[in-house]
């Protein structure tokens, strides 16, 4: 297993990089959000040698002014990661599992060098998705031991805790072979 932090404008630009292979960035939200730290966090985990994946908290509506608005606000390149971060909003809403497909699709179609993944926590995989559509893997959220979340569907990242940081897992073994699967 590989290990892996999540970031977001909540986080340090400057924060510690020691025995990580990867690094998730929030980069925007809806069609109007941009995380401050966006540029400096990305300068991090590339100065750290770090696989870099980017994500955009999905909000119902208007998918491809979303999909486009993300894009714009990430780096055109091979081997980054993108994600989208399918949750309940800040106002109660969600995303329907056809907006959450239809996202990814788009990611996939504008941004063929790069995966998409979904992250979703494991209440929403296991009871709010009726597709089990992940795009090319499924980043989990389930608060438990690293690497064991209580699905049983195949998955590429684990968030296993929030405590002091999000912090994550890659089911592969070895860093090369994590930057081999990051660029189709």
């Amino acid at each position: 297993m590989l290990h892996g932090i999540d970031v977001s404008a909540y986080q340090s630009s400057a924060y510690e990089t020691d025995g990580l292979s990867f690094v998730f960035i929030k980069a925007t939200e809806g069609r109007s959000y941009i995380n401050p730290r966006l540029t400096a966090q990305t300068k991090t985990a590339r100065d750290a040698g770090l696989v870099v994946g980017f994500y955009h908290f999905l909000w119902p509506g208007n998918l491809n002014a979303q999909a486009d608005y993300f894009l714009s606000h990430t780096p055109e390149r091979p081997g980054d990661i993108l994600a989208v971060d399918w949750e309940t909003t800040g106002d109660g809403t969600r995303a329907s599992n056809a907006e959450k497909d239809r996202f990814i699709r788009r990611l996939k179609e504008l941004r063929p060098d790069n995966r998409v993944v979904l992250y979703c926590n494991r209440h929403f995989w296991l009871d709010i998705d009726t597709t089990s559509y992940a795009g090319d893997g499924l980043w989990i959220a389930d608060y438990v031991t690293a690497g064991k979340p209580r699905i049983k569907a195949d998955w590429r990242f684990h968030q296993y805790t929030s405590e002091p940081h999000d912090k994550d897992v890659a089911r592969f073994a070895e860093e090369d072979d994590l930057r081999d699967w990051a660029t189709p």
